[in-house]
């Protein structure tokens, strides 16, 4: 019989990237909608007889943290997955592990916008409180686009998008100070505690809003080899910080002449698009494995500390026509190739 892995996912569409992977490791992925009660998924589990799980997006990772704590398996608790994609309770949790946080604060979308513009400082940038990638996150750099952007991000918030989302979490925004620097993307697994860092993702083009959709990551990243220690030891202290303990991550930071903030780290895989520019190899040599394979080879209990992403430099550049890939022998000829393309 193979090993069963549920996959627990909000949206159907994912469970397809991972199918090749599953097939290439004779694993049987058993789907689980997570828009219901947490119960339900646990007695679905129970009754399929799983080996392990895999959590699909931010939402289904609340999920999947309580799947693991009812059948022992190891796994994020469900505290820290719910503090994880929660934008309040991490930017709590990273300042009072002194982290570096821009100020903030929480406020109803029933709130008088008008009212609230001649109380923050600008620029400021203005989201929803759970985390849903980069949608509706936007800077406001006076009250005129404060007004506007608040009523975008109170607009988003009521749309399909985010269904199956607290009344709560709906209702409530983050207001927070704008950060002015570089952006970067760490993908990596916590092990059982430890931090097991897959790639750096540089994020070249200069995000400053109003919007901050992504354009182009390219891997290996060139900053400089001390900033990049510097972005490692921040998110290992967030991850600390958060509680998270086993389990894909996803982190994002902004690395300004103050040091590093971390954007948020939640317990998530790096979604389709993006990673189909990561492969690897075990010890670094011999045949490559897609991000998806490594993910549920961790996800059966494998130890992902002896995968290497493969030595050659990538990237992908989003387009309005959909996604561009490139690979070279260096992280500049990768970014030259996705600029000219």
């Amino acid at each position: 019989m193979p090993r069963r892995v549920l996959f627990l996912q909000t949206l159907r569409h994912e469970i397809h990237r991972f199918e090749d992977a599953a097939m290439r490791l004779g694993v049987q992925l058993v789907p689980f909608e997570t828009t219901g009660s947490p119960n339900a998924a646990v007695a679905f589990a129970r009754s399929e007889a799983i080996e392990g799980y895999l959590a699909a997006d931010s939402q289904s990772s609340v999920v999947a943290a309580v799947v693991a704590a009812s059948l022992g398996l190891p796994g994020h608790s469900p505290s820290s997955a719910e503090v994880s994609r929660n934008k309040l309770l991490t930017r709590e949790r990273l300042r009072d592990s002194d982290l570096l946080v821009p100020w903030f604060f929480p406020t109803s979308v029933t709130a008088s916008a008008s009212s609230l513009a001649g109380m923050v400082e600008f620029p400021c940038v203005l989201k929803p409180i759970v985390s849903c990638h980069v949608s509706g996150v936007i800077r406001a750099d006076d009250p005129a686009s404060f007004v506007r952007a608040f009523g975008e991000v109170k607009a988003f918030l009521a749309s399909d998008e985010l269904q199956g989302e607290s009344p709560e979490d709906r209702g409530t925004a983050l207001v927070e100070g704008y950060i002015d620097g570089w952006e970067f993307v760490l993908e990596g697994v916590v092990h059982h505690g430890v931090l097991n860092a897959f790639a750096l993702f540089d994020k070249p083009d200069a995000l400053e809003g109003p919007r901050f959709d992504d354009t182009i990551w390219v891997t290996p990243s060139l900053a400089p080899e001390a900033m990049q220690w510097d972005i490692l030891d921040a998110v290992s202290r967030a991850i600390t910080a958060t509680g998270l303990r086993h389990g894909p991550i996803h982190a994002e930071c902004r690395v300004t002449d103050r040091g590093v903030f971390v954007l948020g780290v939640t317990p998530r895989p790096l979604g389709g698009d993006w990673a189909k520019s990561l492969r690897f190899q075990k010890e670094g040599k011999g045949p490559k494995i897609s991000y998806e394979e490594l993910l549920l080879r961790h996800s059966l209990g494998e130890a992902a500390d002896s995968w290497r992403r493969e030595t050659d430099a990538s990237g992908a550049r989003k387009t309005p026509a959909g996604f561009l890939y490139a690979a070279a022998g260096s992280s500049e000829e990768v970014e030259r190739s996705l600029r000219e393309a």
